[in-house]
């Protein structure tokens, strides 16, 4: 019963956030947000306090100069750079320092975690001289905006419709919810016709946020900087843990090892393109996500190129070193060879048009 309850409330309880952070009507004007336009083939969001040197990692890992100082609050809105590695353009995002309160809009917290939720990876900078109490609050901050760091969306299929009743279904033993806790929470919503399926044993949080449909569930690495002020068994005790890196932009110690886990984390793979009698152009290769297809690729340069596409080769292929003829399903592979009749001369029209647009 005590069980039944809580979920009751825990329902209620994320309706009422959700209306406060997103309200439904506008009291005022706009307000001004400092989101940047999203370039690249992924975006990475730097999120943690002030003064643990976000500014000094985009500095050091880019080409772009953030303001640095010994006070607080330096930096005051985002500002952009860019990580060439393995010929990808990686956006590194500096957002400004949050303060505890920041989901309620406190110190422009609001604006900062939204535009986290449009990265594709969020890096949690922490001072390794300060207690673990920092990481627990950055998480509670991203948590109250719906940001689910280092979570898989939950296995449950969820569809509205408008007669029938409601439909439970469950492939999996649940051990920490059950059905009577389910079909309240749905009154709760006023969703009185709808279908359930559930594929894995979930949590009635993990089942009010399938409901709510707005959760983001993004990787997260949590990066302590200052390692060059503290003892070497603190430093060996946090590199240990999981999802961290340990790093010092002052000493410029591990930064080459913190590119590698970005890289390893947003799950890229580069696919080279390669016309007929030719070598594959092995210096502008395309970036995709970890399971793209060969449609993609193609989508990737012009949508047209689909319906002309011929053949692909590579290490995913068959009979990999030799080519093979794939559909467009084909799931491609890190370093992944395409070729096609019409494939490089699109992306070289595509190259050209952008140099004369951009002149």
């Amino acid at each position: 019963a005590t069980e039944y309850h809580l979920g009751l409330l825990k329902a209620k309880l994320a309706r009422y956030r959700a209306q406060l952070l997103e309200p439904t009507t506008k009291s005022g004007g706009a307000g001004t947000g400092f989101d940047v336009q999203k370039s690249g083939d992924a975006r990475v969001a730097l999120i943690g306090f002030p003064s643990v040197g976000k500014s000094t990692l985009l500095s050091k890992a880019t080409h772009t100069a953030s303001e640095a100082a010994a006070y607080e609050f330096t930096t005051l809105t985002a500002i952009p750079g860019v990580i060439e590695y393995k010929g990808a353009r990686i956006q590194l995002l500096d957002l400004p320092g949050i303060v505890e309160g920041a989901s309620q809009g406190r110190g422009r917290g609001r604006q900062v975690v939204s535009t986290a939720k449009t990265a594709d990876l969020i890096l949690i900078m922490l001072d390794a001289t300060k207690s673990e109490e920092q990481k627990r609050l950055l998480e509670i901050e991203l948590d109250a905006v719906g940001i689910r760091l280092n979570k898989s969306k939950p296995d449950v299929v969820f569809k509205k419709k408008t007669t029938g009743g409601i439909t439970f279904n469950t492939t999996v033993k649940l051990t920490r919810t059950d059905e009577k806790t389910i079909r309240t929470i749905l009154a709760g919503y006023k969703l009185h016709n709808c279908d359930i399926m559930i594929r894995e044993d979930i949590t009635t949080d993990e089942f009010i946020d399938v409901l709510i449909g707005t959760r983001k569930y993004l990787p997260c690495l949590y990066v302590y900087n200052k390692i060059d002020a503290i003892s070497l068994e603190q430093v060996d005790k946090l590199a240990h843990q999981p999802n961290t890196v340990v790093i010092s932009c002052e000493m410029d110690l591990n930064l080459d090892h913190l590119v590698d886990r970005i890289w390893e984390e947003l799950r890229l793979v580069k696919v080279y393109t390669k016309k007929r009698g030719a070598h594959p152009d092995l210096e502008d290769p395309i970036c995709l996500r970890r399971g793209a297809t060969i449609e993609d690729v193609c989508n990737g340069i012009h949508r047209s190129l689909a319906a002309n596409f011929r053949y692909g080769l590579g290490k995913s292929s068959k009979f990999s070193p030799y080519a093979q003829k794939v559909s467009l399903n084909h799931q491609v592979q890190d370093e992944d060879v395409v070729s096609s009749m019409f494939l490089c001369a699109a992306k070289l029209i595509a190259e050209q048009l952008f140099i004369v647009f951009t002149k």
